[in-house]
């Protein structure tokens, strides 16, 4: 299995990293990578119960993405570049078939990030995995340089600032055990035609991966405009955009602004799950948020979508006094009606 997954760590070879496996430890060259006076900034991270569903669906060819795209997310919006991915493989009984496609998933993933795979761990541990099944963590570095991080204390987030929202691809990778619980609660089969996606399975429309947003992001820091970005995974909209705001600031959101993908909508009506449960689980089609200011705006805007990416115009911040919530959400009950 080794042998087999050399070719993909060497094909996310970048600058500072040959992507090479079979040392003790994996190496990396800041100076080589063009960094003079840096601070790295790691990130560790799994896929979460999503595996069940790719264990259950014999799919095991985009976990990896996921993996990579929760650690390297994570890194990005504090300003750094992702440089290298490590990865653990935990099961029972190593299937080589199995083990190659997850890997391979992840170096795909790491392509996508710009980031070397430059090692990892593979354990076979009966009696503490059973079957088919295996679990997956990630570990990811990346630097900046000292006086770049966001967001920035020279650059504070402020009142009036535009909140810009980046399209997510579907669930990503939080929220399956709920989502799990859905599919079972109602009888219903990974091999089912999926009710939100026509043409595809309900198993593989869900394990659609985590969109890697480390090339938009990079795109808008290089304008030198973005204030602050935020990471939309476990605790939904709700939790994570305040981890970016300044305590005397919140962020006020309208849910008209932006199309709800089918996926969401679906799961809200067959559980059903209250919006509030929603925005506080999920991130309902906005995966990553930027801020910046409104003469801003539009440039940041343009940098974010020079990647392929749709952004869109979500909301703004506003003062929040000592008792107020961090964010609002207009509209939120409208998008599971449409």
């Amino acid at each position: 299995m080794v042998e087999a997954i050399k070719p993909l760590a060497r094909a996310t070879a970048r600058a500072g990293a040959d992507g090479t496996l079979g040392g003790f430890g994996g190496l990396f060259d800041l100076k080589a990578a063009g960094f003079s006076d840096p601070i790295l900034v790691a990130a560790t991270d799994g896929a979460g119960t999503k595996l069940r569903l790719a264990i259950d669906s014999a799919r095991h060819d985009s976990v990896g993405i996921d993996l990579v795209a929760m650690c390297v997310n994570d890194i990005v919006v504090q300003g750094a570049e992702p440089l290298f991915f490590l990865d653990y493989f935990a099961t029972a009984k190593l299937d080589p078939a199995v083990a190659e496609a997850v890997v391979r998933g992840i170096a795909q993933g790491c392509q996508q990030a710009g980031c070397a795979l430059i090692g990892g761990e593979t354990a076979e541990m009966p009696g503490m995995y059973h079957g088919q099944d295996y679990d997956l963590a990630g570990f990811a570095v990346g630097a900046v340089e000292r006086g770049a991080l966001l967001p920035s204390s020279e650059r504070p987030v402020a009142p009036g600032d535009i909140v810009l929202g980046i399209a997510a691809d579907g669930v990503h990778a939080n929220g399956f055990s709920l989502v799990r619980k859905l599919i079972a609660d109602h009888g219903l089969d990974l091999a089912d035609p999926a009710p939100f996606r026509a043409g595809q399975s309900l198993g593989t429309a869900l394990l659609a991966p985590t969109r890697i947003y480390v090339g938009a992001c990079l795109a808008a820091i290089a304008t030198g405009k973005v204030k602050a970005f935020a990471h939309i995974t476990g605790g939904g909209l709700l939790e994570n955009i305040p981890r970016a705001l300044p305590a005397t600031t919140a962020a006020t959101l309208d849910m008209a602004t932006w199309p709800l993908p089918p996926v969401f909508a679906w799961i809200a009506r067959t559980g059903p799950v209250r919006p509030q449960d929603m925005v506080a689980t999920f991130n309902c089609g906005i995966g990553m948020i930027a801020i910046a200011a409104p003469k801003d705006a539009e440039a940041t805007r343009a940098a974010l979508a020079s990647c392929g990416d749709t952004v869109y115009a979500i909301g703004e911040i506003t003062p929040r006094g000592t008792t107020g919530p961090a964010i609002e959400i207009a509209n939120q009950h409208q998008p599971w009606l449409a």
